[in-house]
C-alpha cells in the first residue's frame, strides 16, 4: 500500500514562509507526477502545484510567484516552498502522486493524509 507522508504544515503570519515535504513510503515503479492540492473549509479541493517526471511544473494562478515546487534527491519526494503567505492560503494541503506501484497494479492516484496550513496574525 502506498502512503504519502507529509510534514511541514503549521501556523504562519501573513508574509511568512512554510515548507511542506512529502515522501512516498514505498518504492514506485513509475511516477508520472507529484504535487500538492489544498482544500479550504467549504471549498472544493484545488490544484496548488504539480511537477511531472520530466520536470514540467504547473501552478495555480493564485500562488504563482510565491510558491515553488521541487523534487528531493530521494526518489518520490516532493517539496512545496511557500513564501509571502496570505490568509487565503489557509487550507489543508494534500500531497498527490500519479503513478504505478508495480507491474501488478494499474496507474492510480495516491493521496496523503493532509497537513494543515494556517496563515494568521
Amino acid at each position: 500500500q502506498v502512503q504519502l507522508v507529509e510534514s511541514g504544515g503549521g501556523l504562519a503570519q501573513p508574509g511568512g514562509s512554510l515548507r511542506l515535504s512529502c515522501v512516498a513510503s514505498v518504492s514506485i515503479l513509475n511516477t508520472y507526477a507529484m504535487g500538492w492540492y489544498r482544500q479550504a473549509p467549504g471549498k472544493q479541493r484545488e490544484l496548488v502545484a504539480t511537477m511531472t517526471s520530466g520536470g514540467s511544473t504547473d501552478y495555480a494562478d493564485s500562488v504563482k510567484g510565491r510558491f515553488t515546487i521541487s523534487r528531493g534527491d530521494a526518489k518520490n519526494t516532493v517539496y512545496l516552498q511557500m513564501n509571502s503567505l496570505k490568509p487565503e492560503d489557509t487550507a489543508v494541503y494534500y500531497c498527490h502522486l500519479d503513478g504505478r506501484r508495480s507491474v501488478l497494479t494499474s496507474r492510480a492516484d495516491y493521496w496523503g493524509q493532509g497537513t494543515q496550513v494556517t496563515v494568521s496574525s
